[in-house]
């Protein structure tokens, strides 16, 4: 699958005319809960030729290039300057892939010039609205029934276990959920059902509806509860435009 996927970020690179300058793995196998046949998330920042962006039109050109190749497959992307006004946001998802444990291509090392940058322009409380937002919209649509599939635990866990990491002051909250789960739920009733529901679904395919699991249930509401309306007293970012826009010009001088 590597094979391919570098095969069709190569493609892609000649069919669009753009210049790749990162690609990683997103989703649930860069988190580490994947299942066998989990999809492959592939997602990329790219650079267009330097008069694409002279142009007066250059708020109406599309910034974003998507190929849903298979059912198994999905790649898409961020054009440079895109990604650049994210980080200044501070973005989880392009924080995400900066810290991905599955990088198919860097050129020039880009992704190292992006996390240099990281200290002025991570937001700790922008991360935590935006985790808790997440772990909101996940639990009120799949874990408040009798029923409910299993995996989704996961996509509600692993926000609240960042917002958890954000609020204990411990910096940007890794992408992998196991450095997440080790440090805010190291042991006890609630790792063990974690464990046991992570077991499973690496071991086959994607995990059966069934009825709430109780510790694991009971540890989300709670959570849900603490969080829910709260107002985090945490760091904003204070972001040089001048030190990306340094970087825009010095990537697209050195197509």
């Amino acid at each position: 699958m590597r094979e391919r996927i570098e095969q069709e970020l190569d493609n892609l690179e000649k069919s669009e005319n753009v210049r790749i300058l990162y690609a990683c793995e997103s989703g649930s196998r860069a988190w580490g809960f994947a299942s066998q046949d989990s999809d492959w998330d592939v997602r990329f920042i790219y650079a267009r030729p330097t008069n694409w962006y002279l142009s007066i039109n250059l708020e109406h050109k599309r910034d974003v290039i998507e190929r849903p190749l298979s059912d198994e497959l999905d790649i898409s992307g961020w054009d440079l300057r895109k990604a650049l006004v994210l980080l200044q946001k501070s973005n989880p998802p392009l924080l995400e892939w900066l810290q991905s444990p599955m990088v198919y291509l860097d050129r020039a090392d880009f992704a190292s010039s992006l996390r240099a940058l990281l200290s002025q322009c991570y937001s700790p409380v922008a991360c935590a609205y935006h985790y808790r937002q997440m772990a909101k919209r996940n639990f009120d649509g799949y874990l408040t029934g009798e029923i409910i599939r299993r995996k989704k635990y996961f996509y509600v866990l692993r926000p609240l276990l960042a917002l958890r990491w954000i609020e204990a002051g411990r910096g940007l909250a890794p992408t992998e959920f196991a450095l997440l789960l080790e440090a805010e739920l190291p042991n006890g009733e609630v790792r063990r059902a974690v464990d046991e529901l992570l077991e499973a679904k690496k071991a086959g395919g994607e995990l059966d509806a069934g009825p709430p699991i109780g510790p694991l249930q009971n540890w989300i509401e709670t959570e849900m509860t603490r969080v829910r309306d709260r107002q985090f007293a945490l760091p904003a970012a204070h972001a040089d435009n001048d030190l990306l826009d340094e970087l825009f010009r010095a990537t697209l001088a050195s197509e």
